[in-house]
């Protein structure tokens, strides 16, 4: 008499290992800017939940800055030339 077969179990999945997190460094700072530029900040912060992706000042300007980056010497120069100079530090306490 033969033994039936057992059914195969089937294999698990493949684990897909996440990738290690690395953990990067932090910096804390303040500055400031123009109201306008704040304004700015909001209305791309609105943008970007009406796309489904909520978002953080702190990514935007990280955003930013990594677009910046990708532009070559001349573009670069037209954006920074194109701001508004702004006088830097804290605005006087009024009393």
């Amino acid at each position: 008499m033969q033994k039936a077969k057992s059914k195969a179990t089937p294999k698990p999945a493949a684990v897909v290992a996440e990738p290690a997190k690395v953990r990067i460094k932090l910096v804390r700072d303040s500055f400031t800017m123009p109201r306008e530029d704040f304004e700015r900040i909001a209305r791309l912060k609105s943008r970007a939940i009406d796309l489904k992706r909520p978002v953080k000042k702190s990514e935007l300007l990280r955003a930013g800055l990594q677009t910046l980056e990708r532009l070559d010497d001349a573009g670069l120069l037209v954006v920074l030339n194109a701001l508004q100079s702004i006088k830097t530090g804290r605005p006087k306490k009024r009393h």
